[in-house]
């Protein structure tokens, strides 16, 4: 029987596909980028590789653990960030970061070292520059050992990651929720300009001394002398070196301060030297870190959690230490240094502020969300990667593709006749929309097509067609029964569909448990595969049954030379002449004559 609303409900189906199909376009040529083309994987369009080269304090070479641990870190960053088709491998004492595109940032982001320690800060002065170096010192804590003839200067205590503008400094208050403990007086910004001048605190740099070591021997040696300047208990070193400091300059220390000691380090725009107490707080204890926009700082933020011990020594340090700075300390580099204006209670989420945009803060949220990286490394310059399959490798898969696709229509056509049509605009109509979707994909997710992704929407689209196939095969069932191709069409498609979301359902747990248990490239055929699986489920109930359903109530596709069912409507009469036999003999009677 046909459903009971009759064709109304087949015609609603195929609005509800147009609707959806127009969305998608409506999203791929009028939002984002609007560019119709899909992101292409390294394999296809290249990318941008970034080495990261590990180092060590003593100047060992580092263990694989350690290397591998960092790998993890590092992809699970990328799943993170969104960076799809990126890769992660260890070469030697190396990990090689590779990007798809020629954009350097996201590798550099991806590498970034990651190692956070929070601080207290003793004092501050502007950077060297060469003009009164070391004069605006500004002592935040009485008690703490610093030269007691400087005079303070509270320009310092500003953030140091602040914008330029006076009017204007980085001041963020904790704990964050509590907006009536905003100091509203604001700090004036130190005028000091960080200007170039020559390193003072590097006598690794020496050419005798670099002529005679090795480079882990130079890079170990290069760490030891910062240390020995920048992480003395002397106050007279402590003075020496933050006066003497340049921000400039890079910084053989990045990463590798020991956290036990105190700390001579420069913000991350260069314009301001702390001295910073040892670490109250390692950068493994966050257990979550996000990004947005503070509305009453007009300004964006990065919100910390703590697990359970770090939490109550944060909360510890703020009750103690009001209107004292804490220093957030990225890789040896402050990167804030807000004033406490109140405690923060534990369990209480915490927030780093500065001179951040939407994608600078969501970059640090995500870095510092997925890891601190066990040992310290030295990126080397961005440098571009070519393609290693190329567009004729794309050409040759999309041929391939192309010509199955093409051998399956032809099929359908000859066994199938008209019908076969429908297929072949049932199938047109899932590539479009998967391509629609891989698009938007790439935008929203950067989600990039490689190889091996062809390959799993090649035999997605081929189940569709598989589908076709059950459906067919099952009206041609209830056409051997002896029904109609009008009554055969709902009675064949209630049975066909069962089947084919049970092998829908199976395909898409085997992609599923693919993609979970695989790695590389592998996930991106899981991916697509999974994607045109439940494509295929859209396709065959929102066009492929509605456009059968109307093509059974027309007289020109019900006649066999149409529709290709002649042969198993001549089963059907045949068995009906042999049962009509069958019951005359029983009965004794005249067979009953067939037209």
């Amino acid at each position: 029987m046909a459903p009971s609303s009759g064709p109304v409900q087949p015609a609603r189906y195929l609005a509800v596909f147009a609707v959806l199909m127009a969305a998608v376009y409506a999203m791929v040529f009028f939002t984002g980028d609007k560019d119709p083309s899909p992101k292409l994987g390294i394999d296809l369009q290249g990318g941008t590789r970034v080495t990261l080269t590990a180092r060590t304090p003593d100047g060992n070479a580092p263990t694989q653990d350690s290397l591998q641990q960092a790998q993890q870190i590092i992809e699970t960053r990328v799943n993170g960030l969104g960076v799809s088709g990126s890769e992660v491998v260890i070469d030697g004492d190396n990990l090689v970061i590779t990007v798809p595109g020629d954009d350097s940032s996201q590798a550099r982001t991806l590498g970034q070292t990651a190692r956070l320690f929070i601080r207290p800060v003793i004092g501050s002065v502007a950077p060297s520059t060469g003009e009164g170096a070391g004069t605006q010192q500004t002592p935040v804590d009485p008690a703490a050992p610093v030269d007691p003839a400087a005079p303070a200067d509270p320009a310092a205590s500003a953030d140091p990651a602040a914008p330029a503008d006076p009017a204007t400094p980085q001041q963020r208050v904790f704990p964050a929720q509590d907006p009536s403990a905003v100091d509203p007086t604001p700090a004036p910004a130190t005028d000091a300009p960080a200007t170039d001048a020559p390193a003072t605190d590097a006598p690794a740099e020496d050419p005798a001394t670099d002529a005679s070591l090795s480079d882990a021997d130079r890079a170990a040696q290069e760490i030891a002398d910062a240390k020995a300047l920048r992480q003395s208990e002397d106050q007279q070193v402590q003075q020496l070196a933050m006066q003497s400091l340049d921000c400039n300059a890079a910084d053989p220390l990045a990463g590798n301060d020991d956290p036990a000691l105190p700390l001579v380090a420069c913000s991350t725009d260069g314009t301001a030297v702390y001295l910073l107490g040892p670490t109250i707080i390692d950068g493994q204890q966050i257990s979550d870190a996000t990004s947005g926009f503070d509305s009453q700082q007009a300004q964006f933020q990065v919100s910390l959690t703590f697990d359970t011990e770090g939490s109550n020594t944060w909360a510890q340090f703020t009750a103690a230490n009001l209107q004292k700075q804490a220093a957030f300390v990225l890789d040896s580099k402050v990167i804030s240094a807000p004033v406490i204006q109140g405690a923060t209670p534990a369990g209480s989420a915490t927030s780093i502020t500065g001179n951040f945009n939407a994608q600078t803060s969501s970059e640090l949220a995500n870095t510092l969300k997925y890891g601190s990286l066990p040992l310290s490394f030295v990126s080397s310059e961005a440098e571009t990667v070519s393609a290693t399959l190329g567009l004729a490798s794309l050409e040759a898969g999309l041929l391939a593709g192309a010509i199955g696709l093409a051998l399956v229509l032809v099929y359908c056509l000859l066994y199938y006749r008209a019908l076969g049509l429908l297929t072949a605009l049932s199938l047109a109509l899932a590539g479009l929309v998967v391509y629609g979707i891989i698009v938007l994909l790439g935008r929203w997710i950067s989600f990039t097509l490689d190889l091996a992704g062809i390959a799993g929407l090649i035999i997605g689209i081929g189940m569709t067609a598989d589908s076709f196939v059950v459906f067919f095969e099952r009206i041609k069932d209830e056409i051997r029964e002896g029904r109609s191709f009008r009554s055969a069409v709902p009675r064949g498609w209630a049975r066909a569909r069962k089947t084919i979301l049970s092998g829908n359902a199976v395909s898409f747990i085997a992609a599923a448990v693919l993609y979970v248990l695989a790695v590389g490239q592998v996930r991106g055929f899981a991916f697509t595969l999974g994607l045109t699986t439940i494509l295929d489920i859209i396709v065959v109930v929102l066009v492929t049954w509605p456009l059968v359903y109307l093509a059974s109530k027309s007289t020109f596709w019900s006649k066999p030379s149409v529709n290709g069912l002649g042969a198993v409507q001549q089963i059907a009469l045949e068995r009906k002449r042999a049962a009509n036999k069958a019951l005359a003999v029983k009965t004794g009677t005249a067979p009953s004559k067939e037209a």
